[in-house]
């Protein structure tokens, strides 16, 4: 009886251990899914909802979303529910009864920014079946992609203002920059409202993608490949006594104005009106009548706020003939945006620059400023384009500083002498499509001589 008693004993507490151990295994864990409604891409400034939804059998515990940078290394506490401190959570009846129960967690990020986009992760906590003290955790993750279309986006000309060659065929090039995009946006050119057929080349020193409607190609020089030697040759007509080119249809730096029956470089007595502005209308021999070849380089910068600056060069033959009152577009494409975004330019050459000189009546010893003020000809919205360089130079002579000519959109002269009175002053305009030369004459009126009677009746001055 003894010993069936102790066997009795030995095989009840066998059986509840094996019990327990199971019960451990396939019934204290419970059961937990995590999974997160994928996102589309969104623009900035929207409002974004993250969804994670999770089924299970088990108590919750918590949830906890982070998001993730630095390649993963770094996760960054978003939102956090506690499970343990919320009176409204629906605790299950029946432990032993499974059950899954379906639920969500949402958290709104209002107003995205570009440094919001990356993973984002949602992990979720249950409570083992067992033991309270003991927590099964699951995750989801989903990657969140903010756009953000481009916010600004120029035309210039590269390497202006700058002086040119009228006697020799040039290259001329165009620089569009679209600049906080993300992604990079498509840009690219149009002529008077037609896109341009393109080739596309890789600029020295950069590796990045290029765009275009044919192949790539080496850099090279543009020019070789179309002028031969009878293009590249000066006019004859446009060529000085010494070789050198001569100035268009003004006077000469050397000689001066000079009216009939006065001496020369004596100053005029009174003031003069501005003569005309001269604009030069002869082309170089160089100048070709057939459509030139436009090639197109498309550069990606990469910016520390995780957009792309876009630099989109296009670069031709420039023909002044073809190419003056040419209307250039730059358009971007991009996909956060419902129509392109477009700034356009007109090749213009100088007018004629209008000049204002202050004071209006100088003195002797007066600082006088000759400025550029715009043109005399065209219209607000067809301003000279590319930006002409000014030069000064002094009709006949030289500067008040010695030099021969001064660069810039004003003149400055200071403590003007008597002795200027009646110089004539010459402000040439020049871009790569033209140039024109506009004069001005400075009058100086001397100090006035004061008067009054002696005592004995004599003037004296």
């Amino acid at each position: 009886v003894t010993c069936f008693t102790v066997t009795t004993s030995s095989l009840s507490f066998l059986l509840q251990y094996i019990y327990e151990n199971l019960c451990f295994f396939f019934c204290s864990t419970g059961y937990l899914t995590v999974t997160i409604e994928p996102l589309p891409p969104v623009v900035v400034g929207e409002t974004v909802t993250l969804k994670c939804n999770f089924k299970t059998d088990g108590r919750l515990r918590e949830i906890v979303w982070y998001r993730v940078t630095e390649g993963g290394t770094i996760k960054q506490k978003i939102f956090t529910y506690d499970a343990m401190f919320n009176t409204n959570y629906s605790h299950m009846e029946d432990y032993r009864r499974r059950e899954d129960l379906v639920y969500q967690s949402t958290v709104r990020l209002p107003e995205v920014r570009i440094s919001d986009n990356g993973p984002y992760e949602c992990h979720v906590g249950i409570y083992d079946r067992a033991t309270r003290e003991k927590v099964v955790l699951a995750s989801g993750n989903v990657f969140l992609t903010v756009m953000s279309p481009p916010n600004n986006i120029s035309v210039l000309a590269e390497n202006t203002p700058a002086p040119f060659s009228r006697y020799q065929a040039q290259n001329f090039t165009l620089v569009c920059t679209a600049k906080g995009g993300k992604p990079a946006p498509t840009v690219y050119f149009k002529r008077d409202g037609e896109l341009i057929e393109v080739i596309s080349y890789v600029q020295p020193g950069y590796g990045d993608e290029s765009g275009g409607s044919a192949g790539v190609r080496g850099a090279r020089p543009l020019i070789s490949r179309d002028l031969d030697d009878t293009k590249l040759q000066k006019s004859l007509s446009l060529l000085g006594p010494d070789g050198r080119p001569g100035r268009l249809y003004t006077e000469s730096p050397g000689r001066g104005y000079h009216t009939p029956g006065q001496p020369a470089n004596e100053p005029s007595p009174a003031t003069e009106a501005i003569p005309e502005t001269v604009v030069s209308r002869e082309f170089p021999r160089w100048v070709q009548t057939t459509d030139p070849l436009y090639y197109f380089s498309n550069t990606h910068i990469p910016q520390s706020d995780g957009s792309v600056l876009v630099q989109a060069k296009l670069t031709w033959t420039l023909n002044p003939q073809l190419d003056n009152d040419a209307l250039f577009s730059c358009e971007v494409k991009h996909p956060a945006l419902s129509m392109p975004m477009q700034t356009e330019v007109t090749l213009a050459a100088p007018k004629g620059p209008k000049l204002l000189m202050t004071p209006a009546r100088a003195k002797v010893g007066d600082t006088v400023r000759i400025t550029v003020q715009g043109f005399q000809v065209g219209s607000p919205w067809n301003e000279v384009f590319p930006e002409p360089l000014f030069t000064w130079t002094r009709v006949g002579g030289r500067l008040l500083d010695g030099s021969t000519e001064r660069a810039g959109k004003e003149l400055v002269l200071e403590r003007v002498p008597a002795e200027l009175n009646g110089s004539m002053y010459r402000c040439t305009a020049q871009n790569p499509l033209g140039s024109t030369d506009t004069h001005t004459r400075l009058i100086v009126f001397g100090e006035l001589c004061s008067t009054h009677l002696s005592p004995t009746g004599h003037l004296i001055s």
